[in-house]
């Protein structure tokens, strides 16, 4: 790999520079406007064009034009013909393709397979104004349009689809986004230092087909090839499964061996009869014959050997299995996924290669992390911070809802399963500057319409890992770990938040600053470990709501979401909610859940739906499960595997709700309150043997009755429909005892054992299910009464939605 550069250190004096321009431009007459006759670099993008830091094509754009390159950017184009992404002429460089901030198909499609009916990141959210699989059909595109010209793809989109991977929109593994858009090079994850370093390279004369030493890039190159004659090859392709073991030959026993038995074996003669090797005479010691060609053997210290570890280290590929047989074999696919995120540290991740066919598709080791001072040039750039004025008062929902916000951190080191944060900006913590953060609020305070006073975040990927980081940076770069907080927060991890709340305090001090928000996710497992931090949040950053994500209660579950126990939720809401009384506010946590996650059984989900009745939570707003191109807990819905283990034919099954009957019950499930969910919920139920927990009292989780629901108006008890209807012993509706609604609902996981449930905290043994009617698990809740809603005072604000 090329020697890493400081991401300035080659820009040129402001006098050589291109021109800074108010927006990069959109069209010729703009560039006219500029005096350029071409552009060195065109970018392609799927989003409308916001000349702010938190949009991608921006951030990239800005960083080329800081080192004198003429950048040009196509925002939505009409992707029908190739006419549109012929607006700004030919590029002297390269094309460079986004889909944008998000994956197109993510963008475009609900985890229900349905077409999202607006597009956030759209003027006007005005839907499909982009194609499925955008970066794929750009690319082609632009190819139609100038032959020849050189075609580098990045962002999310490329990154999540830079080897074979399952996609869930057509249901099937596809090949590496490389070979379906022909690019020239791809680039993942954080992609300044490369981009930087390829357009230097190429602008210097350099062909981009021989550009192949950048750290965070891909590309296509003939089967069996390798950098240099001195690499070598570290064969993945398939598991390793045991075979016979020889015995070793006692290098002391002074006698002749019994070979027979391995003759025979060999196919050789069958031995008359067996030999004792005990009672074999040992035959006479011959002198060695003398040695004419004698090699001097160097003793090498520790630290010799060690670097010469590592050089082999760095110059060997890992080979995965091909892309038709991981489309083939669901076993080799979750194999290929556990190796390819046991490769994903930067410190210690070695190039890996797979074969689409008869080519190989090369991915360099992952980019190194951006140090502090070259993230403050990044963001310090000269932005407009606003949509390009071609949109006119259009509204754009993306940009409204970052216009005040400040982004302080990227990557996560949690490594939650169903996320690709992880795969995309890594699990090291790369942080801003305290002066960098503080001078782009006193940025947003005085050029940004519409700002009074309140900044909505100061955050990222987490509000709370901002300059965390291993204790050691030797442990963290040998550290192979696929997350720093799972099963537990590891010893060699920081967990100080002395410099977030110093930020904090610095922020509000700032004059024209009335308040500072934190909406980005929490982390509360590690906030727990800081008190401190808990009380300044609570105190002075929430502004009467803060969500969260515990994701789930089960046990079952969050192991296959690497998220902590519930507990850590419970010690995080005592904190929070003693803060808020000694703050003197009235405070409520949004807990996020996600329903159908892989491992999910349906006794899961009633459990959660328990437990959220249990705490008075009536959701709004819940998430389905949806599998995205690469992350882990897509591996397991594909393949029905574990990879945070060692996988095998024989290892874990991890059963998974594909049907949408099962995963509508399971998102059912965490809206138990809504009428319309209350059919298919009582179907669960009594198939699940727990038609107990139905009825109209407030011990039961919804009421018993079916028939005119939706028309029915509300009884005496709040509740829709008759209040005597009672629900059919499940022999009268045809169920047999110990019939399942979904998957494995009440089946005893592998390798769980009894556990605690949700509501209760009782152990439930949960290898049968009795179909009786029982007594309710609800009787151990003392039920209050609800209070008459009393009308807001003058002034005053509702109750917040979601929380009763």
């Amino acid at each position: 790999m090329s020697s890493p550069t400081h991401l300035f250190a080659t820009v040129p004096k402001r006098s050589a520079r291109a021109a800074v321009a108010p927006f990069l431009p959109m069209s010729r007459a703009e560039m006219d406007a500029l005096g350029w006759k071409e552009c060195d670099v065109i970018l392609v993008t799927g989003d409308a064009y916001i000349d702010h830091p938190s949009f991608g094509m921006a951030l990239v754009g800005r960083l080329l034009e800081a080192q004198g390159f003429r950048v040009g950017i196509i925002s939505q184009p009409d992707w029908t013909s190739a006419e549109a992404f012929r607006a700004l002429g030919k590029p002297r460089l390269y094309y460079g393709i986004t889909a944008g901030n998000m994956d197109s198909m993510v963008n475009r499609y609900t985890a229900d397979r349905k077409i999202r009916s607006d597009d956030a990141y759209t003027a006007n959210a005005e839907p499909n104004k982009r194609p499925d699989r955008a970066v794929t059909v750009y690319a082609q595109r632009v190819r139609e349009a100038y032959p020849g010209t050189a075609v580098v793809i990045g962002s999310i989109e490329a990154s999540l689809r830079r080897i074979a991977h399952y996609d869930y929109w057509s249901d099937k593994v596809r090949r590496s986004v490389l070979t379906d858009s022909k690019a020239d090079l791809l680039i993942f994850g954080n992609a300044e230092r490369a981009l930087v370093d390829l357009t230097h390279r190429m602008d210097a004369g350099e062909d981009i087909k021989t550009i192949r030493d950048l750290r965070g890039t891909a590309f296509l190159v003939p089967h069996g090839w390798l950098p240099d004659s001195d690499w070598g090859v570290h064969n993945s392709t398939r598991m390793d499964t045991p075979g016979k073991i020889d015995t070793h030959i006692d290098p002391y026993m002074m006698v002749q061996q019994n070979t027979s038995s391995c003759a025979t074996e060999n196919g050789g003669a069958k031995p008359d009869g067996e030999v004792n090797e005990a009672m074999v005479e040992p035959k006479p010691v011959q002198p060695a014959a003398p040695v004419e060609n004698v090699k001097v053997i160097r003793i090498m210290s520790r630290e010799e050997r060690q670097a010469m570890a590592k050089e082999k280290h760095n110059k060997t590929v890992v080979r995965l299995p091909s892309y038709e047989t991981v489309s083939a074999d669901p076993v080799m696919y979750a194999h290929a996924s556990r190796v390819f995120h046991l490769e994903s540290n930067p410190g210690n991740a070695r190039a890996m290669v797979q074969a689409h066919g008869e080519r190989d598709v090369w991915l360099n080791p992952p980019p190194l992390p951006l140090r502090m001072d070259e993230m403050d040039g990044v963001y310090d750039m000269n932005y407009a911070r606003a949509p390009h004025p071609s949109y006119g008062k259009a509204r754009i929902p993306a940009w409204e809802m970052i216009r005040f916000s400040v982004n302080i951190m990227r990557g996560c080191f949690g490594g939650c399963t169903f996320c690709s944060i992880t795969e995309h900006e890594g699990r090291i913590i790369q942080s801003r500057s305290e002066p960098s953060i503080l001078r782009e609020i006193e940025h947003i305070r005085d050029k940004t319409k519409g700002f009074t006073g309140t900044i909505s975040d100061l955050g990222g990927p987490t509000a709370n890992m901002y300059r965390l980081a291993c204790k050691d940076p030797k442990i963290e770069e040998s550290c192979r770990r696929l997350s720093c907080v799972y099963p537990s927060i590891c010893v060699n991890l920081g967990t100080d938040h002395s410099k977030l709340i110093s930020l904090y305090r610095k922020a509000r001090a700032i004059p024209g600053v009335k308040k500072i928000l934190i909406s980005s996710g929490l982390r509360y497992d590690i906030a727990v470990r800081s008190p401190e931090y808990v009380k300044e949040l609570v105190t002075h950053h929430v502004g009467g709501l803060l969500k969260i994500a515990p994701e789930h209660t089960e046990e079952n579950t969050l192991s296959k979401m690497m998220k902590p126990g519930i507990g850590a939720y419970d010690e995080f809401k005592e904190m929070f909610d003693r803060f808020s009384l000694e703050a003197g506010k009235k405070q409520y946590l949004i807990p996020y859940f996600i329903a159908a996650h892989p491992g999910t059984t349906d006794l899961d989900m009633l459990n959660l739906a328990l437990w959220l009745k249990k705490n008075n939570f009536k959701l709004d707003q819940v998430q389905t499960f949806m599998p995205t191109p690469m992350a882990m807990a897509t591996t397991m819905y594909h393949t029905r595997r574990n990879p945070l283990r060692k996988v095998t034919e024989d290892s874990e099954i991890v059963e998974t709700a594909r049907s949408g009957k099962i995963r509508r019950t399971h998102k059912a499930f965490l809206r138990y309150q809504d009428p319309e969910n209350w059919p298919i919920l009582r179907e669960a139920l009594v198939a699940m043997g727990r038609g107990d927990l139905i009825g109209n009292g407030d011990k039961h989780l919804i009421p018993s009755w079916s028939a005119g629901e939706a028309d029915s108006k509300p009884s005496t008890d709040g509740r829709r429909g008759p209040a005597s209807a009672l629900p059919l012993p499940p022999a009268a509706r045809g169920v047999k005892p110990g019939a399942r609604s979904g998957i494995v609902a009440g089946a005893q996981p592998q390798g769980q054992g009894q556990r605690a449930n949700a509501l209760t905290g009782s152990l439930t043994a949960r290898q049968s299910l009795e179909t009786k009617v029982r007594a309710s698990i609800l009787d151990t809740i003392k039920v209050k009464k609800p209070a008459a809603a009393a009308p807001p005072a003058k002034g005053g604000k509702p109750a917040p939605r979601g929380r009763r």
